[in-house]
C-alpha cells in the first residue's frame, strides 16, 4: 500500500537513459559520479512507455494543467466580465463552488487512477524505489542511479546549498537569505526632500509600476518564464537533455539559492580529456527565452570546453521568478557551485552569456573578480532603451520608472567594475537589441556598451577623436568596410601594444588608466581603435542565430 501511494503522488517520468560509456563516465569529477548500472529495461535508449491507464490518465490530468493556465491568465478578463453580468453574488458562486469542488475530486480520482497504472509498471516502480532510497540517503550509488532518469525536476534531491560554502575556509560571504548585493539605480529627483507628503504623491506611480513589473512586464522581457511556452518546448527540451546526458555526460544537479529558488542546472566534465581547454570552465547564462537544453551551451561544448549550463529562475526545472534580485542569486549560488563543488578555481572559470543573460554574467563578473574573462554575445548596455522601443511613446515616464524600480539590467554599470578581459560579439543584423531597424547598425546598443566599458578603462584614450574614430569603425558591417576604416588611420598595432605594455609595467594593470594623457590626437584615434578592434568582434547573423565554434574566442589581454 505504500508503495501504492508513492506512486499516486510521485513525479512524472519521462526518459530512461541508455547506457553511457564507461570509460567517459571515469573522467567524471568525484562528487558525480557517472558510471551506472544498466537496468533491465527493453526500452533502455527510448522515452518511459507508461501503461494505457496512467497515459490516459496523465493526458487527462496535463489538459486541466493547460486549461488552468490559461484561466489563470484570463482570470482578470473574466472576473470583469462576470462582474458586469451580475455573475458574482452569492447566489451565483455557491453553486459554482458545488461545481468546482465535485471538478477537484474527479481529478484527485484521475490521480488515482494514474497511480495505479505506475504501480503496475516495473519500470516505475523501479524509479521510485531509487528515488525514495536518494531522498533517504544520497549516497554516491543511489545519486548515480537516480542520474538514469529524467522526470518532474519538483522532485529532485537539493545537490547543493547555498550555505554550503560559508563553512569553508576563505569562502566568500556577505549576503543573507535576502539576497546579494545588487548596484541600485540612483533617485530620479536627486536631492528632493523625501517627506511623508511626497511619499503619498509617488505611491499611485509605485503601485502602478509594481503591477505593470509582475504581471505584463516579466512575461514581456522573459517569455521563457510562460507556463504555456514551456509546455509547447517540452517535447524539445526533453531531446535537448538526453543530448547533453547522453552524447557528452552531462550531469545535472539542484542547487538551492538564498532566496529558495532550486536551480536546474547541467555539468559536462572535459578535464579527463586530452584537449587543453577542457581545464576551463565556461559558465553559459542563456537568454530571455533560452534554456540550458537548447541553448548557447552547444557554443562551448563543440569548442572543447567545460561547461556549466543553468535556467533562470521559472524555467523549465528552476523555480521561482526572473527578477533581477533572484537573478543574481541563482548566479551566485551557480557560481559557488563551480568552485566549491565542481573544484575549478575562479581563474578557470569563463563567464559566456547570450543576449539578457548579459546581466547575470556582469553582476558575476563584477561580485567575483579573479574569474578569468567574460564573453558577451548580442548584449547590450541598458534596458531602458530597448523598453522603450517596444512601448507606446505615452509610456515612455511609466516604463522607464517601471525598469528601474523592478527589472533594472544595468549591464554597462557592472561590466565596467570588472578589471578582467573581457570580448563582445555583435551580430550585424540584429534585430532585438537595435532600437531602430536591424539594417542601422548603430543603433545596436552593443555599440553603447562597448563605449561605455572603454571610456571607463581608457578615459583619455576616449576622449573627442578618439569616440569619433571608434564610431566610424562601429559602423562597419562588414570584414571589408573595417578593414578599410582601420586602414585609413594607419593603425600600428606593434606601437599601440608597447604604449600599452609600458604603462601596465609602470603603473599596473587596474583601470581606469591614464594612458593617452599626454599623447597626439593622432596617437589616441591609433591607440582607440587597436583597443575597439581587440574588445568587440563582429558575427554576420541575426540574433537568434547559434554562434559557430570557430567564432567562441579567449578575450584579447596584455
Amino acid at each position: 500500500m505504500a508503495k501504492l501511494l508513492s506512486c499516486v503522488l510521485g513525479p512524472r517520468l519521462y526518459k530512461i537513459y541508455r547506457e553511457r560509456d564507461t570509460d567517459r563516465a571515469a573522467s567524471s569529477v568525484p562528487e558525480t559520479p557517472t558510471a551506472v548500472p544498466a537496468p533491465s529495461s527493453s526500452s533502455w535508449d527510448t522515452y518511459y512507455q507508461p501503461r494505457a491507464l496512467e497515459k490516459h490518465a496523465d493526458s487527462v490530468l496535463a489538459l486541466a494543467s493547460v486549461f488552468w493556465s490559461i484561466s489563470y491568465y484570463s482570470s482578470p478578463f473574466a472576473f470583469f466580465y462576470l462582474y458586469r453580468k451580475g455573475y458574482l453574488s452569492l447566489s451565483k458562486v455557491v453553486p459554482f463552488s458545488h461545481y468546482a469542488g465535485t471538478l477537484l475530486l474527479l481529478l484527485a480520482g484521475v490521480a488515482c487512477l494514474r497511480g495505479i497504472g505506475r504501480w503496475t509498471n516495473p519500470q516505475y516502480r523501479q524509479f521510485i524505489t531509487i528515488l525514495e532510497a536518494t531522498h533517504r540517503n544520497q549516497s554516491a550509488e543511489n545519486k548515480r542511479q537516480l542520474a538514469n532518469y529524467n522526470f518532474d525536476f519538483r522532485s529532485w534531491p537539493v545537490d547543493f546549498h547555498w550555505e554550503e560554502p560559508s563553512s569553508r575556509k576563505g569562502s566568500r560571504g556577505g549576503h543573507s537569505r535576502r539576497g546579494v548585493a545588487l548596484l541600485r539605480p540612483e533617485p530620479l529627483h536627486r536631492g528632493t526632500a523625501d517627506t511623508f507628503l511626497n511619499r503619498v504623491k509617488k505611491l499611485p506611480c509605485q503601485i502602478t509600476s509594481y503591477l505593470v513589473a509582475h504581471t505584463l512586464g516579466r512575461r514581456m522581457l522573459y517569455p521563457g518564464s510562460v507556463y504555456l511556452l514551456q509546455k509547447a518546448l517540452m517535447p524539445v527540451l526533453l531531446q535537448g537533455q538526453a543530448r547533453l546526458v547522453e552524447e557528452y555526460n552531462g550531469r545535472r544537479a539542484k542547487l538551492l539559492a538564498c532566496d529558495g529558488n532550486e536551480i536546474d542546472t547541467m555539468f559536462v566534465d572535459r578535464r579527463g580529456t586530452a584537449e587543453p581547454q577542457g581545464q576551463k570552465l565556461v559558465i553559459c547564462c542563456e537568454g530571455n527565452a533560452g534554456f540550458y537544453e537548447v541553448g548557447c551551451v552547444s557554443t562551448p561544448l563543440e569548442a572543447g570546453y567545460s561547461v556549466l549550463g543553468w535556467n533562470h529562475p521559472g524555467f523549465a526545472g528552476s523555480t521561482g521568478v526572473p527578477f533581477p534580485q533572484n537573478e543574481a542569486n541563482a548566479m551566485d549560488v551557480v557560481v559557488q557551485f563551480a568552485i566549491h563543488r565542481l573544484g575549478f578555481q575562479p581563474q578557470d572559470i569563463v563567464i559566456y552569456a547570450w543576449s539578457i543573460g548579459g546581466f547575470t554574467a556582469t553582476w558575476a563578473a563584477m561580485s567575483y573578480p579573479d574569474i578569468s574573462a567574460v564573453i558577451l554575445d548580442a548584449s547590450f548596455d541598458d534596458l531602458v532603451p530597448l523598453a522603450l522601443k517596444v512601448m507606446p511613446d505615452s509610456w515612455r515616464v511609466l516604463v522607464t520608472r517601471t525598469v528601474r524600480q523592478h527589472l533594472n539590467l544595468n549591464n554597462s554599470e557592472q561590466l565596467c567594475r570588472f578589471q578582467g578581459p573581457v570580448l563582445l560579439i555583435r551580430r550585424t543584423k540584429d534585430e532585438i537589441i537595435t532600437t531602430t531597424v536591424p539594417e542601422d547598425i548603430m543603433s545596436n546598443r552593443g555599440n553603447d556598451l562597448l563605449l561605455k566599458l572603454l571610456q571607463f578603462r581608457y578615459p583619455r584614450v576616449m576622449v573627442e577623436e578618439g569616440l569619433r574614430a571608434v564610431r566610424q569603425w562601429l559602423e562597419a558591417s562588414t570584414q571589408l568596410e573595417e578593414a578599410s576604416v582601420y586602414s585609413r588611420w594607419e593603425v600600428e598595432e606593434d606601437w599601440c601594444l608597447s604604449v600599452l605594455r609600458s604603462y601596465q609595467a609602470e603603473h599596473g594593470p587596474d583601470f581606469p588608466w591614464s594612458v593617452g594623457e599626454d599623447m597626439s590626437a593622432d596617437g589616441r584615434r591609433q591607440l582607440a581603435l587597436f583597443l575597439a578592434r581587440k574588445h568587440l568582434h563582429n558575427f554576420e547573423a541575426t540574433h537568434c542565430t547559434p554562434l559557430p565554434a570557430q567564432h567562441f574566442q579567449m578575450p584579447w589581454h596584455l
